[in-house]
């Protein structure tokens, strides 16, 4: 049986690569950002990446030079020199998954991103898949798992069947998502839904009224969306969506 979304991530704004500002030091996926998010009381979004080592890190580039200063892909370097590559605009370095569920405790809704490993979209997945899933054994808090690649969610799916699930989706278009468009024409649809167990997407903000978001919805399942930028934004997404990814404002909290 495919495990429910828990109701928490439904009920309060979830902060994009947790609650980050750079201006403060607070930048995307950094411990500060994830520190300000729980204290603000908003759910976290995070991504994960993996080093040479399989271990899971919150950072979402495939390479370093844009979050970091220094070239290189993420996937070349330990976890170790990972946690020790200080962030721009931050006092420290990239975080692992366990430390991100250290600081999180459970207080607050925390939606995890996997980024595509295989670099296609296809089956050459696992690794980052298993670190995630061995961290997460006895967490305790509102937590749930996501990929645009639909293997990564089917992997998720074998390793660890009682936690939710969902897909990332958008209009691929292939210009933007750098994929052949044989791959882009395949997943904007969202084919694999049913057939990888997924608990709900999470969709791009500006592709919210394709058909099949509606279908989706209309059958019950919880619709996410990416990325929010303003209150003007959010109230139009949440004509479709069921909750926002927000960043660079506060979102509104539920009564």
């Amino acid at each position: 049986m495919t495990p429910a979304l828990p109701d928490a991530f439904l009920q309060t704004p979830i902060a994009h690569r947790a609650l980050h500002d750079k201006t403060k030091n607070r930048p995307e996926n950094s411990r500060a950002a994830i520190r300000a998010a729980v204290e603000a009381g908003y759910g976290i979004e995070i991504d994960l990446q993996l080093t040479s080592d399989n271990r899971a890190m919150a950072f979402h580039d495939y390479d370093l030079k844009r979050l970091t200063g220094q070239p290189g892909p993420i996937r070349q370097i330990t976890a170790e020199q990972a946690r020790a590559t200080p962030l721009l605009h931050a006092e420290d370095g990239i975080p692992t998954l366990d430390e991100v569920l250290d600081i999180v405790g459970g207080r607050v809704p925390l939606l995890i991103e996997l980024k595509d490993q295989d670099g296609a979209m296809g089956p050459n997945v696992g690794a980052l898949e298993a670190d995630t899933v061995r961290a997460l054994k006895g967490y305790d808090g509102p937590v749930a798992l996501m990929s645009f690649n639909p293997n990564s969610v089917s992997e998720l799916v074998r390793l660890a069947p009682d936690l939710p699930r969902g897909i990332v989706t958008c209009a691929y278009r292939p210009e933007v998502e750098l994929l052949p468009a044989a791959v882009c024409d395949h997943l904007r649809g969202i084919p694999d839904f049913d057939r990888v167990g997924a608990s709900f997407i999470s969709h791009e903000a500006a592709d919210l009224s394709r058909p099949r978001v509606a279908e989706l919805k209309a059958q019950g399942v919880p619709i996410l969306c990416w990325t929010i930028r303003s209150p003007g934004q959010e109230a139009e997404a949440r004509k479709v969506a069921n909750n926002v990814t927000f960043e660079g404002y506060l979102a509104a909290q539920p009564a």
